[in-house]
């Protein structure tokens, strides 16, 4: 026991005199050292201010970075003036029922496609970017995919027996067309180049997929039209957007637009006059209108087969009666979800920068005359066929204005104006007939038009 005693501090001993050394050769470092090792710690301090002050200014960067992408950055009163646009595409789809189907993915897409963003940043992000999603999907609009398919779904939905029954009232349909052409002419007075001016010009007819379809082959921006002094190409506007908005815009407004026309081109008399009903049409009929359709059309207009044609095949799919489910797919899901992308799509390619220019504000003032024109036409074409028939086989002057192609909108103005007049005066279903010649006649029409001007 006392030898581990002495041991234990033995070894006490010999740490305490190892630690005085180490204490001493401290105070021992001589002035130089000390002065170096100072040196060394206001250095390191140095250096770790001058990281914390980097560091800093990397957070303030960054910071100030992500902001000058934000859309509150590059915000313009362009982007504003379209979000409200697309806000009251909206309200009108959702307050008073007016085409919902179409306004409301347009409305969106307006929304969609002017989100404030910092252009040629590489983000990808807008309808004219390459590699954006938007620009994959513009892709049907820019080369006209999108609106055959539209017309094979009308094609699978429409009743063609109206017109069958009573094929004088085709007539109509065509009359109305001349809208388009008036407005082709006035497009040319005001300086628009011919390819521009019938892109512009088929805005008349109300129909949204043939508008889409004209503008994407005459006013797609790719076209060149030109050469300049030093010989560098000029390329026809890109007009797709301003056309297409204006179309489905005067088309959803079909309720607002057509009665007071109606109402200033016919009288009382006119109003009441009944129509005889429409004859009982036959299957076999039905199966050979569309077959016979799609030869004289496409041999008229060949131009105009990517639309006729899917127009006639799918209602050969719904008269034929044993491709049901083809007819189905084709009048259902299909047609819902190209009017989705189709909607969206074109309601994005409204860019502020791109939108926002005089060109669109003539647009959308032709337009709208040529769709006034348009119902006109339609009217009065009646009101003259009625000078050389007779008494108890009159048209009413009321039909004349579904000759326009807006399906069936334009039918069921009629018939609510005709049943304001006389509320037991149905013309709906012969309104239906101009509306879906009309249909045929805006297709041959923009056919005429691209074989011309192409």
């Amino acid at each position: 026991m006392k030898i581990k005693k002495v041991l234990t501090v033995f070894g006490i001993i010999v740490i305490l005199a190892v630690l005085s050394g180490f204490i001493h050769s401290d105070d021992k470092i001589p002035e130089e050292n000390k002065v170096k090792t100072e040196v060394n710690d206001q250095s390191a301090t140095t250096v770790q201010t001058e990281k914390s002050q980097v560091n800093t200014l990397d957070a303030r960067e960054g910071i100030e970075r992500f902001f000058s992408f934000t859309g509150f950055a590059n915000a313009t009163w362009g982007h504003i003036i379209m979000i409200v646009v697309g806000l009251v595409f909206i309200f009108l789809a959702i307050r008073f029922d007016y085409e919902p189907l179409l306004l409301i993915p347009i409305g969106v897409g307006v929304l969609i496609g002017n989100i404030p963003f910092m252009l040629d940043a590489g983000l990808q992000i807008g309808v004219y970017e390459d590699g954006s999603v938007m620009n994959y999907l513009y892709y049907g609009v820019r080369y006209g995919i999108y609106p055959p398919l539209i017309f094979l779904g009308i094609g699978a939905m429409t009743d063609f027996s109206s017109l069958i029954s009573n094929p004088r009232l085709m007539l109509l349909g065509a009359a109305a067309q001349v809208g388009i052409f008036i407005t082709f002419l006035g497009a040319l007075t005001l300086g628009f180049h011919p390819a521009e001016a019938g892109a512009i010009g088929i805005i008349g007819g109300a129909d949204g997929p043939t508008a889409i379809f004209l503008s994407s082959k005459l006013a797609n921006g790719l076209n060149v039209i030109g050469q300049t002094a030093l010989g560098d190409p000029i390329y026809v506007k890109n007009l797709i957007g301003p056309i297409a908005i204006a179309a489905y815009s005067y088309m959803a407004l079909v309720p607002v637009i057509q009665p007071p026309i109606m109402k200033l081109l016919t009288n009382e008399k006119e109003r009441v006059i009944r129509m005889k009903p429409p004859r009982s049409v036959t299957k076999l009929e039905k199966i050979l209108f569309p077959i016979i359709g799609l030869l004289l059309t496409g041999f008229i207009s060949p131009s105009s087969l990517p639309l006729l044609g899917m127009l006639f095949f799918g209602n050969i799919l719904k008269e034929s009666g044993v491709t049901r489910r083809l007819a189905e797919t084709s009048r259902n899901a299909l047609i819902d979800i190209v009017t989705i992308v189709l909607g969206i799509t074109v309601g994005a390619s409204t860019q502020a920068d791109v939108f926002l220019t005089s060109e669109s504000i003539l647009i959308f003032i032709l337009g709208a005359l040529s769709f006034m024109v348009a119902t006109a036409g339609g009217i009065i074409f009646a009101k003259v066929m009625n000078l050389f028939l007779a008494k108890d086989n009159k048209i009413n002057p009321l039909v004349g204005a579904a000759g326009v192609s807006a399906v069936p909108d334009s039918a069921r103005v009629v018939q609510n104006e005709g049943l304001k007049a006389d509320p037991s005066n149905h013309l709906l279903m012969h309104a239906m007939a101009p509306n879906v010649s009309g249909v045929i006649g805006s297709a041959v029409a923009a056919g005429i038009l691209l074989s011309f001007l192409l």
